[in-house]
């Protein structure tokens, strides 16, 4: 990839996990405030959002570049699918994308752009839950993409997403760039900055686990 495609595959990454930010964050503010007694109807909101808004971005950025998670990027790499050296810059365009959404999402609904989450999300079931809600992620993408059905993804992932708000107790962040740009609003989306590294841990064991069975189901590619 020449330099000038790279940095559309960086700004890429960056504004589409900034929107994606924006849709989580910002609908889950928008969900407090709409139903403030009713917390399932407050996490249907929020899944309804994100999944729409995956199917939009991925759509929107899909002929550049749509990982917009660090665990797909690594994945995609492990994979074969990125250069090795594409890794890093990318991770750091998605960290640097999400934290600018969050904030946006914050000063869009009248706060400050950065408060810190308070939420602890601890435990052995939530930490079990980003383990499967991200090798679940992980199937889902590359499943597609090695059977050559990439206009599938961005419907595909958005179900999946939306679905797994619900089937995992952690309401499956499984993406680290998610998972840190969440710690900086204190609002329905959120999670402590106590609670983020053992989640991220978690969505990497999940790649790993993800990138084995990707390899025993799917070996065409490798």
């Amino acid at each position: 990839m020449n330099t000038s495609a790279f940095r559309r595959t960086l700004l890429a990454e960056g504004v589409g996990t900034m929107f994606l930010l924006i849709g989580v964050v910002g609908s889950g503010i928008m969900a407090q405030r709409l139903s403030p007694n009713d917390v399932g109807l407050q996490l249907f909101q929020n899944a309804a959002a994100t999944a729409g808004v995956l199917v939009a971005i991925i759509s929107i950025f899909g002929t550049i570049s749509a990982d917009f998670n660090p665990a797909v990027t690594l994945g995609a790499w492990a994979l074969g699918h990125r250069e090795g050296r594409q890794v890093a810059p990318m991770v750091v365009a998605q960290v640097v994308g999400g934290a600018i959404g969050s904030m946006l999402a914050n000063l869009m609904f009248d706060l400050p752009a950065v408060v810190w989450s308070t939420t602890e999300r601890t435990g052995s079931n939530l930490w079990l839950s980003e383990v499967v809600a991200t090798v679940g992620l992980l199937l889902v993408v590359f499943s597609l993409v090695r059977t050559a059905r990439l206009s599938a993804i961005p419907y595909v992932v958005g179900a999946y997403i939306g679905g797994a708000y619900y089937f995992t107790s952690s309401t499956s962040f499984a993406n680290p760039a998610v998972t840190v740009a969440r710690t900086l609003s204190d609002t329905f989306a959120g999670i402590a900055c106590s609670s983020a590294p053992m989640f991220i841990a978690m969505q990497l064991v999940g790649v790993a686990i993800a990138i084995a069975l990707i390899r025993q189901l799917f070996p065409q590619q490798d």
